[in-house]
C-alpha cells in the first residue's frame, strides 16, 4: 500500500476506516483496507489435491507461496462475465496470507464506521452469515464479508483453538468481571467459552465498541465501584459504529474509565496496527487467533492467581 494508506492507519482513534470495494457476479462487497497487502490481475494457480472446494489453488507471484480462494464460488454466485480481468485482492490477517479472487476492484473509500450497520438476522444468519456490517457510502450498499470466518470455516486450524488453554489445567474459577467486545457472534461465542474454560465465568458480551461505551457510562454513572462491574476489556478493532480503537481512546480518557485495562485482540495486529493501538492507550495487545496468550494477558492485567482446585476442596 503506498504511504498515504500507512498514514491513515497510524491515525489515532478516528472511528474511520477505509473499504475497499469490490464486485462478485455484479454484486459490491468490500474488505478493511487494513487486511489488503495488494491487488494482482488474476493468474493461473496450480490446484491442490484433496483441497477445500472453494480454493482455487496455489501460486506464487515472488517469494511466498499463496493460497487463492474462489470467493464468488464460496458466496454460491455465477461465474465472471470477463474472467481475463479478474483480480486477486492479497490480504494478511491472522498472521496467514491469502489471495481472494474477485471479478474486479471498484474503488477506496474512506468512511466513518458509524455508516456502518450489522445486518439484520435475515441477511446475516446469525453464526452462520458471513456478511459483519452493511456500509452505506454515496448511495450504495457495500456488503463487508467476514473473512475470518471464511478462512476458518475452509480450514478450522486457522481459527481459535480452545484446546490451546489444555496447558493450564484446571484452574480455580474468578468471578473477576471481563467486559468482551466482538461483532462477530462465532468469534465472540468462541472466546467466552474459551475464558470460561480458563475460570473466567463472569463475562459481559458487546456487539461494538458503541454499545459497550453506553455499557461503560452506565457504570459510571451508577456510583458503584468501576471495577465491581468491569475489571478488563477484550475488544476487537473492526466493528460496526464504533471500532475498537476509537472505543479505547474513550476509555483512556475518562478520568474514571482509564483506570481499566484494555486488550486489543484482533487479527489486524501488525507493526503499523500495533503503533495505533499504542496511541490510544491499549495496555496489551495480541492477534487472533492466540487465545492462550489472552488468557495470560487477562490473567497478569487483573492480577489473577491460581489456586488448583484440589487445594480448594
Amino acid at each position: 500500500m503506498d504511504d498515504n494508506q500507512t498514514n491513515i492507519l497510524l491515525e489515532s482513534g478516528t472511528n474511520e476506516l477505509e473499504i475497499m470495494e469490490f464486485t462478485i457476479s455484479g454484486q459490491l462487497f468490500g474488505i478493511n483496507v487494513a487486511k489488503v497487502i495488494e491487488i494482482m490481475m488474476s493468474s493461473p494457480v496450480t490446484p491442490m489435491p484433496k483441497s477445500h472446494p472453494v480454493i482455487e489453488g496455489i501460486y506464487k507471484p515472488r517469494d511466498i507461496v499463496i493460497t487463492v480462494v474462489d470467493l464468488s464460488k464460496y458466496l454460491g454466485l455465477g461465474p465472471s462475465e470477463s474472467p481475463d480481468k479478474d483480480i486477486f485482492i492479497i490480504t494478511r490477517f491472522n498472521q496467514l496470507d491469502f489471495a481472494f479472487h474477485v471479478h474486479s476492484v471498484v474503488g477506496i473509500d474512506r468512511i466513518s464506521w458509524t455508516n456502518l450497520q450489522k445486518p439484520d438476522q435475515i441477511i446475516y444468519g446469525g453464526e452462520e452469515g458471513v456478511a459483519t456490517a452493511i456500509a452505506q457510502y454515496q448511495g450504495r450498499l457495500i456488503t463487508i464479508l467476514d473473512f475470518e470466518k471464511i478462512v476458518t470455516e475452509i480450514n478450522e486450524h486457522t481459527g481459535i483453538q480452545i484446546s490451546d488453554l489444555d496447558v493450564l489445567g484446571n484452574r480455580a474459577r474468578s468471578d473477576t468481571p471481563l467486559l468482551v467486545v466482538d461483532d462477530s457472534p462465532l468469534l465472540s461465542k468462541v472466546i467466552l467459552n474459551s475464558l470460561n474454560k480458563a475460570g473466567y465465568v463472569n463475562t459481559v458480551k458487546m456487539d461494538n465498541g458503541q454499545e459497550a461505551w453506553d455499557y461503560l457510562k452506565e457504570i459510571k454513572g451508577s456510583g458503584d465501584p468501576i471495577k465491581s462491574h468491569v475489571a478488563c476489556v477484550v475488544t476487537d478493532i473492526e466493528m460496526p459504529q464504533m471500532d475498537g480503537h476509537h472505543l479505547t481512546k474513550l476509555i483512556k480518557e475518562d478520568p474514571a474509565l482509564k483506570i481499566l485495562p484494555v486488550i486489543l485482540f484482533s487479527s489486524l495486529i501488525d507493526e503499523e496496527m500495533r503503533k495505533k493501538g499504542e496511541q490510544v492507550g491499549a495496555d496489551a495487545q495480541i492477534t487472533k487467533p492466540e487465545i492462550l496468550s489472552l488468557v495470560n494477558l487477562v490473567d497478569r492485567l487483573i492480577g489473577y492467581t491460581n489456586t488448583p482446585v484440589a487445594a480448594m476442596l
